[in-house]
């Protein structure tokens, strides 16, 4: 085998993977923002981290996710472990994975258990806006919880957290899957229907139409709306226990402020959902439009080799709430430092290093004027990089400060340029005055 490692001159450049893309300063501080507020959400609803590996056997989704769903089908990146064969995948989404986990570990032998995860999920599919290969996903999992008033907590949660972060025109849609025997009766129903117009149904329709007919509801192809809108709706299927199930996550949603409508043609793209399924959508990241969707998934405990349980949850799409929410907003989110540490030159450090290292352990961020292998710089051009910085001040490290053990600190933002001296022995007085972040 040809080796074609270059082994001289330079190294050819290597870049990422096409659709897994590299979060860098200053967006990543819009990630960091973002996560703070689901981790403060979280907490305030009583939802717990859980952290499950990306890795996970490839049947978990076959029987999880659903054999006929295009993630089964299409999107998996799938493949044999090399020391024992074992088929492995990248997970696609996380919902499998925590009910694997919850299974695994009991984690409902003494009640319900409140869970969220964030992190990476993958999927082997043409990389466009709103849709990469590498993306990111929050979610929420509800276990051990029957009643219809969790449905609509985990609804609200989201509701709530689309409000803190201030987005705007995002609608709530909800439908109902019913329970099996009232799938079956509507499968049915499907069923005929379909084949009456089978001339109409494209491949992937004329697969499924058997296998599981719900799906072609969900299909995005423009020749079949028409046919699609006119199937048999399984709201019309339902019985007296699961209509009273809809109507009463409605009537929370609506107390609480929520409005809502029913899209009889909701049906979610995975297997395991039962009862309540719902989106929070956008109009305004074109066809990526879905920011949030989940619904009640019972029957998923016992597809894995569990006991029944009930179980509802969500999965958001990070990356399409974070393009909504720079496209709705102008906020800088970039932190910025308290202090600039304006240092004199290289013998200095001694002495100043302690010091920012002691303010930083008051609670104080500073930033370190550090060089380029040239000494450290002119005063005027640290004055620069400090007003650069978005620091509230700058600690002044001069020769003459340093030789009475002192430090000036100068105000950058309130247009004043006031200037005070400090004793570097004293540092636990004056260093809360420097903590300007929110």
């Amino acid at each position: 085998m040809a080796d074609n490692t270059p082994t001289a001159g330079k190294a050819s450049r290597l870049a990422g993977v096409k659709g897994m893309n590299d979060i860098l300063p200053p967006d990543s501080a819009r990630w960091e923002w973002f996560e703070d507020k689901v981790r403060n959400l979280m907490s305030r609803y009583a939802f717990r981290n859980i952290r499950t590996p990306i890795v996970e056997p490839t049947a978990l989704f076959v029987r999880g996710t659903g054999q006929t769903t295009d993630i089964v089908e299409k999107e998996m990146y799938s493949f044999a472990d090399r020391l024992n064969g074992e088929e492995l995948t990248l997970r696609p989404e996380n919902t499998p994975g925590v009910v694997r986990a919850a299974i695994e570990h009991n984690l409902t032998y003494d009640g319900g258990k409140r869970l969220y995860y964030m992190g990476p999920m993958f999927r082997h599919e043409r990389p466009q806006r709103g849709r990469y290969r590498q993306f990111y996903q929050l979610g929420v999992e509800a276990l051990g919880f029957a009643g219809p008033e969790m449905d609509a907590e985990v609804m609200l949660l989201v509701h709530t957290l689309f409000q803190e972060l201030g987005l705007r025109n995002v609608r709530v849609e909800l439908n109902s899957l019913g329970v099996p025997a009232e799938r079956q009766a509507h499968r049915a129903a499907l069923i005929e229907y379909f084949e009456k117009h089978a001339e109409l149904l494209d491949e992937d329709a004329r697969r499924r139409l058997h296998a599981n007919p719900l799906r072609i509801l969900d299909t995005k192809n423009p020749a079949m709306q028409d046919l699609v809108r006119a199937a048999p709706q399984l709201l019309d299927y339902l019985g007296d226990d699961s209509r009273r199930h809809l109507e009463t996550v409605q009537g929370l949603l609506t107390a609480c402020g929520v409005a809502w409508t029913v899209n009889p043609r909701l049906v979610r793209g995975l297997d395991y959902y039962s009862h309540t399924v719902f989106e929070f959508i956008t109009d305004e990241l074109g066809a990526q439009g879905t920011l949030c969707g989940g619904g009640r998934y019972d029957g998923l405990f016992e597809l894995l080799g569990g006991k029944p349980t009930a179980a509802v949850g969500w999965g958001m799409g990070i990356e399409r709430v974070l393009e909504l929410l720079q496209s709705q907003q102008t906020q800088d989110l970039t932190p910025a430092p308290d202090a600039y540490a304006v240092i004199p030159d290289a013998a200095s450090l001694a002495v100043v290093v302690p010091v920012l290292q002691a303010l930083r352990a008051a609670g104080v961020a500073v930033q370190m004027h550090a060089g380029t292998g040239e000494g450290m710089g002119s005063f005027k051009s640290q004055f620069k990089k400090a007003d650069a910085s978005g620091a509230a001040f700058a600690l002044v490290f001069g020769g003459d400060e340093l030789a009475r053990g002192e430090v000036t600190v100068k105000s950058l933002r309130d247009g004043s340029g006031a200037q005070r001296l400090e004793c570097l022995d004293a540092i636990a007085s004056w260093a809360p005055t420097l903590q300007s972040r929110a």
